[in-house]
């Protein structure tokens, strides 16, 4: 406690200096610069990120445009770190403490945090640009002071990042933190869709569209709820193998059936279609697929991909009438303070599987390689480590080099 109390006086009231990688123009290469982090003000957190992962959703982000205040901004937002200084008001979580910065908030004063029926925080809303109760942002390049955007409330591709207090969940030390940034957003989703959104029955029949890492920890998930037939769809063949190992019981290529449709296949087998159907890619035109490929009378088609375009999902009115239903879900339904350290447990438990997700590892000056690999279709998660991370207790795997070679992806697949 004495070394904590020293670390937090030296440093909570001064800014720091440190490599971030930089996002200047939508869709070219970051850039690793020196940035300084303000200190946290009330109710937020600086904290000292070990490892970061890349997820689609910074892809999708990287690549938009027309959005003039997102540049220059810092990206990322599945990490895990250390607590390295608070401001005031912050109780639930102190100087030295192991946590993930999450993009969904939990205040726990709100409608919404205080109802069983939603996770979406209505005090702090998501999306919201700059830090969320104030707008501004705690980045800027050391060299000039002109401000860098955050992202989601995160910005985790950075040494020390300001988060928002209710953004922040605490965990158990003992949690690797390779394993525990991937609960931050999409391991969970994927779980979370499977047990709170869909909550998918013992001996029912699913179909997940898009075996990246949001679809495999759906299928994970519709596994441990005992779902009898789990069909995953995806482009990738090498999707087929990693998909078993988490659940999987049957495989669709869509460029492998011919004429007919992935919903005319998933009804013949399942006997009139399939009881939870999950979109997991982000295209409006999978969303429909898969609503299509539901059981009239009961089927019901969860939302978990996020779109890159304006595009409306069409669904005839008449299907609607016959007793199918589409729900959207954000960060699997979970509300992050409550369900990841259950999710964290049952990893420690081994009643949860995370080692698959991670198919890569490298440092942080690497970062651009991991947009190649996710982009290309030749990962899942690549935990990216900041320097020094791994020597203090992690192992990792130098220059991009596949660290579980059954998982090894090569070709394009569906996004997750």
């Amino acid at each position: 406690m004495p070394a904590r109390k020293t670390m937090e006086q030296n440093t909570a009231t001064k800014p720091i200096r440190c490599k971030a990688a930089v996002c200047k123009v939508a869709g070219q290469p970051l850039e690793m610069e020196e940035v300084e982090v303000a200190p946290p003000r009330a109710h937020e957190v600086r904290i000292k990120i070990l490892c970061t992962s890349l997820c689609h959703t910074d892809v999708t982000f990287w690549r938009l445009k027309g959005f003039p205040p997102r540049h220059p901004s810092i990206l990322g937002h599945e990490a895990a770190g250390v607590v390295e200084s608070v401001g005031d008001h912050v109780h639930e979580v102190a100087v030295g403490d192991t946590v993930v910065p999450v993009f969904l908030a939990q205040c726990g004063d709100c409608p919404n945090c205080l109802s069983d029926r939603s996770n979406i925080c209505s005090g702090l809303p998501a999306g919201r640009p700059g830090m969320p109760r104030d707008g501004t942002t705690r980045f800027s390049f050391a060299a000039t002071g002109e401000p860098i955007n955050n992202f989601l409330g995160v910005s985790s591709f950075t040494e020390y990042t300001v988060v928002d207090v209710a953004h922040v969940v605490r965990l158990d030390p003992g949690v690797p933190p390779e394993k525990a940034c991937l609960l931050s957003c999409g391991v969970s989703t994927g779980i979370g869709a499977a047990w709170k959104v869909a909550a998918v029955e013992p001996g029912s029949s699913v179909a997940v569209f898009g075996l990246g890492a949001v679809g495999l920890a759906v299928a994970q998930g519709c596994r441990m709820r005992g779902a009898k037939r789990i069909i995953g769809v995806d482009l990738n063949p090498e999707k087929r193998d990693i998909g078993k190992r988490l659940g999987i019981t049957d495989f669709i290529n869509p460029n492998d059936i011919g004429e007919r449709t992935v919903s005319e296949v998933v009804k013949e087998m399942t006997g009139g279609g399939a009881d939870y159907c999950f979109e997991c890619i982000g295209s409006t035109s999978v969303m429909a697929e898969a609503f299509q490929s539901s059981r009239k009378g009961w089927g019901k088609t969860v939302v978990l991909g996020v779109s890159n375009g304006v595009a409306p999902m069409s669904i005839p009115s008449h299907d609607i009438l016959m007793g199918r239903s589409v729900v959207g879900s954000l960060f699997g339904g979970l509300k992050p303070k409550a369900d990841i350290p259950i999710l964290a447990q049952k990893y420690v438990d081994k009643e949860l599987e995370l080692d698959e997700f991670v198919t890569h590892e490298m440092g942080f000056n690497d970062i651009n390689a991991a947009f190649d690999l996710l982009t290309q279709g030749k990962c899942l998660r690549c935990i990216i480590w900041m320097d020094g991370a791994r020597e203090n207790g992690s192992v990792g795997v130098e220059n991009g080099r596949a660290c579980n070679a059954k998982a090894r992806l090569t070709s394009l697949s569906y996004r997750d």
